[in-house]
């Protein structure tokens, strides 16, 4: 009897330990893991996983999403650039200047090709001179400045600039602090500008942020993600090596760690994936609803090739339908179905906020990185101009001018570029998840 319950105990002993984790060596969680494993499943706020948005992004909309991007319609967006920024003697603050190597390759990374042929040239002014035939308003403010000129996107590619530290920290901290609806007294987790921050204080934030209404969330959310998708560019296209005779760019592992690893981040890094891929739902729903006003028969993707303008439509069109075709589209009719008077101020208030977004971006001490940032954050103010948009889009005359619902070229340009960014976001974190597999 004692030998029949020594064996039981026993027995009883070993499902435990192997049940538990004792008794055998648990393999260490990959780089993978850590940065992944949280970022899986359904998306808060929507009917969506990510895996289903990595297969329809990475193997159906990608390439056809990049060669549109490529043609000269797409290319070009026009800011104000300014004079200091042009040439390689800028300098960014004060305390930038006291890292004087660092700020040097800031300066020489950061600064802008702004080389645009002869031909080039010439065909812009015609551009311009068929869009002020347009029926044209919500023009970005600085787009009639007389220093605003086209800027060549794929000269002046999105990549790490070597902008960093206290002042880039600085742009993104009144970004959230002024535009989140977040009351000053909720303070953000692993903000470096904020000292003494703990679990509390963590809790505390995602506490007020589950406790916002689903519009006040969302947006949140949005800026979260756009900084996230900026930062994976970055990591995605580092400056790995520079010699006299060439640059090096290429995927760096650490600074990706550094920003979304769930260990080194305490949690932030896999939320601030998520809230990436939530920004890609809510531009790609935009884009889905914005189809009725690019196939109308007198909507042309003028540059004045007429063969080519009628193939870029073509292939618009056709990256447009596969859009509208994704079967788990954000339902965004969740979104100011209040009280009507309460909406409209909440829909002006996203509109303000986009606007002083976009204002704060004119001070990066950066041009490329303040060139990507104002196009993005238009291109997601015009995502949601869109949304807001639905029955002056459905209203909208078969042919002639559009006087209730319009896109200008800078808007077209800003939308797709944007969205192209978080495309490519998407796409490289499948990549990162493989260089890290065999990574602990």
């Amino acid at each position: 009897m004692d030998r029949g319950w020594g064996f039981l105990i026993g027995l009883l002993g070993a499902v435990w330990l192997l049940s538990s984790g004792h008794g055998e060596q648990q393999p260490p969680e990959t780089a993978a893991q850590r940065c992944f494993c949280q970022v899986s499943g359904y998306l808060d706020d929507c009917t969506c996983d990510v895996e289903t948005i990595d297969r329809f992004n990475n193997y159906r909309l990608f390439p056809r999403l990049q060669k549109l991007l490529e043609s000269d319609y797409f290319r070009y967006y026009k800011d104000e650039v300014p004079d200091g920024i042009k040439s390689a003697s800028y300098k960014y603050s004060e305390e930038a200047n006291n890292l004087i190597e660092e700020c040097e390759q800031a300066e020489r990374l950061g600064a802008v090709d702004e080389s645009l042929s002869e031909e080039t040239q010439k065909a812009v002014l015609q551009w311009t001179k068929h869009d002020d035939s347009s029926d044209n308003f919500c023009e970005a403010d600085d787009i009639q400045s007389p220093d605003a000129e086209y800027v060549d996107l794929l000269l002046n590619p999105e990549r790490y600039t070597g902008y960093k530290g206290p002042d880039a920290w600085k742009i993104w901290n009144v970004i959230y602090e002024e535009n989140c609806f977040k009351p000053q007294t909720i303070k953000r987790p692993l903000n470096p500008l904020a000292s003494g921050q703990g679990k509390s204080e963590e809790n505390t934030f995602y506490s007020w942020l589950e406790g916002l209404c689903v519009e006040k969330r969302a947006f949140y959310r949005l800026i979260s993600g756009l900084h996230a998708s900026i930062n994976v560019h970055l990591s995605a296209r580092y400056l790995l090596q520079e010699t006299w005779l060439e640059k090096k760019w290429g995927h760096n592992i650490t600074e990706f760690q550094q920003r979304f690893d769930g260990i080194l981040t305490q949690g932030e890094g896999p939320r601030r994936l998520k809230n990436l891929y939530f920004l890609y739902l809510i531009e790609l729903r935009a884009l889905s609803k914005v189809l009725p006003f690019f196939e109308r028969p007198d909507f042309q993707l003028f540059t004045g090739n007429k063969i080519q303008d009628e193939e870029n439509k073509m292939l618009l069109l056709e990256i447009l339908h596969e859009i509208k075709s994704f079967p788990l589209h954000f339902d965004e009719n969740s979104f100011f179905a209040g009280d009507k008077k309460e909406a409209h101020k909440l829909k002006e208030d996203f509109r303000l906020h986009f606007r002083n977004i976009s204002r704060i971006m004119d001070c990066v001490g950066c041009f490329k990185c303040r060139l990507w940032g104002k196009l993005q954050t238009q291109g997601l103010g015009t995502a949601l101009k869109i949304l807001f948009s639905e029955k002056l889009i459905a209203n909208m005359p078969e042919s002639g001018p559009s006087y209730e619902f319009h896109l200008t070229r800078q808007e077209i340009v800003s939308l797709f570029n944007a969205f192209g960014r978080i495309s490519t976001s998407v796409k490289e974190l499948e990549n990162f998840r493989n260089l890290l597999q065999s990574i602990h």
